[in-house]
This record gives C-alpha cells, structure tokens and sequence, in this order.
C-alpha cells in the first residue's frame, strides 16, 4: 500500500506522546517493497509476510492481536490514514469519560470519514461518521453504509453504536485477547462477527462524536489480496487456495455463528472465536434491533434511531417482539454489457423468484433506465458491468433472480438468471 508509509508518519507526527506507541505491522509485501525510516524504528514491530503466503485481511489482524504484550489500550487501523493532532490523548479522553459515566469497557470505533490522498488535506470530509444497516447479503452477512452524526457540534460524549469497525477500533488492550479477529473469516462478515462477539464479552459499542482520523475508502489501482490469489497464481501460493475458497468457508462459517440458513453454532468449536458469557446474541439482537434468523430488522434501525436494550420494553413478550421485524432483502444483479444485444428494449422484467419459479418480487426496468444502464456501463472507467439494485421486505430469502429483457420488434429475448 504506497500510503502505509505516509500513513505511519502522519499517526508518530501528530500523536501527543509518540514514544508511548508500539505499531505492529503486518506487512504483506513483495521483494523489493521497502518500509523505509520505520524499518529501524524501535517503536514499530514488523511481521513480515511474503505476499503469496497471506491468507487475507482477517487472517493479518489476527497475527497482529497476537502480538499483545499488557499494553493499555489498543487501536485497530488499516494502512490507508490521517489523524488529527493528538489523537492519542483525544481518544483516551473519550474512552476514560464513558468509562467515568458507567460504560466499564468502551469501545470506540465508526467507518470514519475520508481523505483523498491526491487532494489532501483539501478533500477530507470534517464531519464524524457513523455505521448504519444497509442490508444482509445473500450469503448471510450484513453491510453497512456510513451516515453523518446528526448535531455533532453539541454532542459532549461519543453515541451508542450497533456495529464494529475493522478499520477503526480503540479500547482495552485485553480485547486483544479476549476477542480476536477470527482469522478463518476472509473478508465478508468480519466485522459484524467481532461486534457481536464484543457484546457478548461484555463491551459496549460507541462511535466518535468528534473527527479524529480520516480512512480512504476507494484504494484505487492497488492489487488487492484476491487478484493474487487466484488459479492462474496456484504454483505461486504457499497453500495453494483460491481466495474464493477461503471466502466461501468464511461465509458458511458466519452463517454457524449466527446460526442462519439451518446452519448450527454448536457444529462448529469455536473456542476464542465464538460469544462470550458476559450477554448473549439475543441481548445483541435486542440491542441493535436486527434478527439473524429471520434476516430482518426493526424499524427503529431503519430510521437510525440509536440503539438501545430499552428500545425493546415495550414488547410485552417473546411473540411480539418477533413480530416486530421487517425481512428486509437487498440484493444488487450484476449483468454484463454483452448479454443485452437490441437497441429497442421497451423494459425488462425483473423478479426475484422460489426454487419452484413462484414469484416473490417484481420491479421492472423501463425503456429510459435500460438505455441509461447500458450507457453507464459502456462508459465506466472501472468495469463494464451493469449493476441492478433491488431491496424488498419479504418472509422468505429468494431461491434465483430473473431478467427478461423485451424488445419493441422481437419480443422477449433471453432470459438472465443467476441463484441467490
């Protein structure tokens, strides 16, 4: 990552007491990458990795935890940062007042807000960022979206959060130890795991309500772990494992934490890696508003109401607290340029379907938005794919997607499918 480097001076330069901090780097590298300056500094410790040895991101974080020596507290970033000056003490301040109002093991984490490195500091967003639900996936993990926090400049304290950050986490050192970043997970589903699983160790989630570094998100034109790993690399890799291998185990193993899709917690020994004793999932689920099992959400997490264990008073039991979920799904179909070969499509229907071809959403594309798809695609500088939106409430997870584009001279042409 060409912005580690700048990333390592930025956190020494503008930290109050530099000579405090212990950096461990898990340097995914090639032969003639270099760290420069810090490869000598006695502050930073490098755990050097040959890049065809890695097993991706979660796999890292996890060495990195394991490098835990009884320090105080702990920060959890990526390679890709700016801070603000003294973020160290800002953060202990925030981590010691919550502590002050009752809060005995805070966590402090966000999708922060970003910075662009070909225009900064001119193009860093000076507002704090939140995480809120955006949808599950069909593989059964969730994904978040990053939202403003509403009237920061009054708030005095950092806000209740129901997520978990892996580009940005501050607490206790031990939560090194007590909850490590499951290193069979590969990149999906890492960070609502470590959230739950924080929560259950007795943690309370909090975003920053104030700016206290900055991520870049696009780490544009930079070779990422899965075009590494890869078939066409095999007799390169040290194991000899496809990324999409590990992320097809990683999702299975999240649907057992969670105990989604028939899958059962209990099949797997989790040991480190699983809940801890201190809450349960369902004190998560009725903290956060969100039911794994039903894939759903509460409206209250829709509307990005802050959560809270008393939001769930009002259900008088059990069976109307089930009832309050909304089964939101949210899917984007993925359509390559080349499957759409007329130039007079009237629509395309679009349905989302059981395994027995019954219909359980349909959200037809018009004339206009097909023309205006197929021309973004044509012109995107990233991929020439055509990327299709649609979320529903529903009861039951859709077996397959349908498009079936229709044109104005010929009439139905070829029908697009894929399964969830």
């Amino acid at each position: 990552d060409p912005e580690l480097i700048p990333t390592l001076r930025d956190l020494f330069s503008k930290a109050q007491f530099p000579d405090q901090l212990k950096v461990c780097i898990a340097w995914q590298h090639a032969k003639d990458d270099t760290l420069e300056e810090f490869e000598t500094d006695p502050r930073v410790h490098v755990i050097k990795i040959d890049y065809r040895e890695s097993k991706g991101a979660c796999w890292a974080r996890n060495l990195i935890q394991q490098e835990y020596n009884k320090e105080t507290y702990t920060l959890q970033l990526d390679s890709h940062h700016r801070f603000i000056q003294n973020w160290d003490t800002e953060l202990i301040g925030m981590y010691k007042d919550l502590q002050n109002q009752g809060v005995k093991k805070p966590l402090l984490t966000s999708y922060i807000p970003s910075y662009d490195p070909d225009n900064d500091p001119a193009g860093r967003v000076r507002v704090p960022w939140r995480m809120d639900f955006d949808r599950f996936i069909p593989e059964g993990a969730i994904f978040f979206l990053p939202a403003t926090i509403e009237n920061h400049e009054s708030l005095k304290s950092p806000v209740p959060s129901r997520f978990y950050s892996a580009h940005f986490c501050f607490t206790s050192g031990s939560f090194c130890l007590e909850v490590p970043h499951d290193p069979q997970y590969y990149f999906h589903g890492e960070e609502i795991s470590v959230a739950v699983r924080a929560f259950t160790h007795g943690y309370d989630l909090y975003h920053p309500h104030k700016i206290i570094a900055w991520h870049e998100y696009t780490r544009k034109n930079r070779t990422k772990h899965w075009d590494d790993h890869v078939s066409q690399k095999r007799d390169e890799l040290a194991d000899k494992k496809d990324w999409w291998e590990r992320n097809t185990e990683c999702h299975k193993r999240n649907r057992c934490l969670f105990s989604m899709d028939g899958e059962r917690y209990e099949s797997i020994e989790w040991g480190r890696y699983g809940f801890g004793t201190i809450r349960t999932l369902r004190d998560y689920e009725k903290y956060a508003g969100i039911h794994f099992g039903k894939r759903a959400i509460q409206a209250a997490t829709i509307k990005r109401e802050y959560p809270s264990s008393q939001l769930q008073e009002k259900y008088k039991n059990d069976t109307e607290w089930e009832a309050s979920f909304l089964s939101i799904f949210k899917h984007c179909i993925d359509l390559q340029t080349e499957q759409f070969t007329e130039d007079d499509y009237d629509f395309w229907c679009v349905a989302f379907e059981r395994e027995d071809g019954t219909s359980l959403y349909r959200k037809d594309v018009s004339e206009l938005e097909s023309k205006q798809l197929i021309n973004d695609a044509k012109n995107s500088k990233q991929d020439r794919y055509i990327k299709l939106w649609r979320e529903f409430t529903t009861e039951e997870k859709p077996h397959h997607w349908i498009v079936w584009p229709h044109s104005k001279a010929k009439g139905w042409g070829n029908k697009i499918e894929g399964k969830l």
